[in-house]
């Protein structure tokens, strides 16, 4: 409204696109001095967990997909894991549904879509096939551009089928719904197949088959698919607004030392323009050897500000299968960086907590007002060796949520350089300057900054680092003594369109503060 207002007064002027940097890595940066990089750890919500396991079909709840839509109605998905408890198969891990007005108390409607063991009363939405393993995980996009109002609502999801030769596979499998409560399972299934059922042996020889069953001495049927490079289980979906498709990001198997297959999961990504024809799995980021025996679970992408950011699940199955979370980094969402690997963004709880084993990200972010809201599955076992280790008394599980203020992933903050003799104590100051940036058509520079105990000044410079009269720091009025998300920056006799045209750097003056991120509005 305000650039609108402007551009009637002065029909003459243009106005850019608002634009945020952020200082979660130095690709805007030009160079920093008297500056650390810090990773912004989120905040546990105190009514965690905010879902528990109170019904017959939930002895462990994990994955997780959640949606706000315009009202403020918070829509969750969650997958709820009842094993032998369950009379029939295809019940044995289920996708629940649940609802809440602020994001923090929600009810589970009963909604009598599938009754589990004759309780008519659930919120069950969705079950699986029942073919051979597991139904897995339930990714959900609410897509706004859908002309077909059945499918505005689509769920990814892993599950079994038998494809048009008789075999028994799993993969991908897809479900449309009008309201995100009732779905329609499309009929071609899957839509990609994964690798199952064969671990530490070479892959096959070209030109064979490897589907392969096997009947057992007591009459089981084994089944295995083994291909060669394969997602596996979990399909985490975004829509990659730079190549204009859907991508998903999951776990993708690994080769191990000797060559053979199911070593470890590593990230992979395919991509659809329609979410039903997938590319050839592409393998973009994988552990390696300061990882140790360290692997990773599932890789959830999620886009904000020209940056890909995974809460990458970090397993370690030698210690039983705990997972915490790191904060992985992407400019193309190919190359992938792990500048925060030491440092992880959401450790397990201590103790006897739902979140004290493992934590189950997703790809969805809610925004909230100023703040970033995380939602999570979690246990208090391992996610893996299965039986009691998730579904004994013992057990808990449940969703959590944590969050952050706007934008703030990780900061730069001053800090003193190293004493000399003549300098005893040093100054807690820093500068940051960006690269050269055109400014045409930009009204305001905002600041996301801590500034509690001390301040952040702009200053601008010409392309060639000269000051410009006017805007340098004394002529800034600074930030200070406050910690705000969204501060506009201004100078004492001059504004943004009093620049001359050309590039210019803008350079932020730190005193005992951190700063998160720019805004050109």
């Amino acid at each position: 409204m305000k650039a609108l207002w402007l551009a009637l007064l002065a029909p003459g002027l243009t106005f850019a696109a608002e634009r945020t940097i952020l200082f979660v890595d130095d690709h805007d940066v030009l160079f920093r001095a008297g500056t650390r990089r810090v990773l912004e750890k989120p905040v546990r919500h105190a009514a965690n967990p905010l879902i528990t396991e109170d019904r017959p079909w939930e002895m462990a709840i994990g994955w997780t997909s959640v949606h706000r839509d315009k009202s403020g109605r918070y829509q969750l998905w969650y997958q709820a894991y009842a094993g032998k408890r369950a009379q029939l198969k295809t019940h044995e891990c289920v996708v629940c549904y649940a609802e809440s007005s602020d994001g923090v108390t929600f009810t589970k409607p009963n909604l009598g879509l599938f009754d589990f063991d004759g309780e008519k009363n659930t919120n069950i939405v969705l079950v699986g096939s029942g073919l051979y393993g597991d139904r897995y995980c339930n990714s959900v996009i609410v897509d706004a551009k859908e002309s077909d109002a059945a499918k505005r609502y689509k769920m990814l999801y892993y599950d079994w089928a038998r494809n048009t030769k008789g075999e028994v596979i799993a993969g991908l499998h897809l479900a449309f719904s009008p309201d995100g409560i009732h779905w329609k399972k499309h009929p071609e299934a899957p839509l990609y197949a994964t690798s199952f059922g064969g671990k530490n042996v070479p892959p096959p020889l070209a030109g064979t088959n490897p589907y392969q069953e096997t009947t057992l001495p007591e009459g089981r049927v084994k089944r295995q698919l083994l291909l060669p490079i394969s997602m596996s289980d979990a399909a985490d979906p975004l829509y990659d607004p730079k190549r204009k498709l859907w991508a998903i990001y999951g776990k993708a198997w690994m080769h191990g030392p000797a060559g053979d297959l199911g070593w470890k999961h590593a990230m992979g990504r395919i991509e659809s323009r329609d979410l039903l024809h997938w590319s050839a799995p592409q393998i973009v980021c994988f552990p390696d050897e300061r990882d140790g025996a360290l692997e990773f679970h599932t890789s959830p992408v999620f886009f904000r500000h020209d940056l890909y950011f995974s809460l990458n699940q970090i397993l370690d199955r030698p210690g039983g299968g705990t997972m915490e979370i790191e904060l992985m980094l992407s400019r193309d969402g190919l190359d992938w960086q792990r500048p925060f690997r030491e440092d992880r963004w959401l450790k397990r709880s201590p103790g006897e907590q739902f979140d004290s084993g493992c934590i189950l990200t997703n790809a969805d972010v809610v925004i909230e007002g100023r703040e970033m809201r995380f939602y999570y599955g979690a246990y208090s076992s391992g996610a893996i060796g299965g039986g009691s280790n998730i579904t004994g008394d013992q057990q808990k599980s449940g969703v959590g949520m944590v969050s952050l203020p706007l934008d703030r992933f990780a900061g730069l903050r001053s800090e003193p350089q190293p004493p000399t003799a003549k300098v005893k104590s040093p100054p807690d100051i820093g500068q940051i300057t960006l690269k050269p940036l055109d400014l045409a058509g930009h009204t305001e520079i905002y600041v996301n900054a801590n500034t509690t105990n001390g301040a952040v000044w702009c200053e601008i410079l010409d392309a060639q680092g000269f000051r410009i009269p006017g805007f340098e720091k004394l002529a800034c009025v600074p930030l200070k003594k406050k910690n705000t998300t969204r501060f506009r920056f201004a100078w004492k006799d001059k504004k943004l369109s009093d620049l001359p045209k050309g590039s210019h750097l803008i350079r932020l003056h730190l005193q005992s503060a951190t700063v998160y991120a720019i805004t050109l509005h």
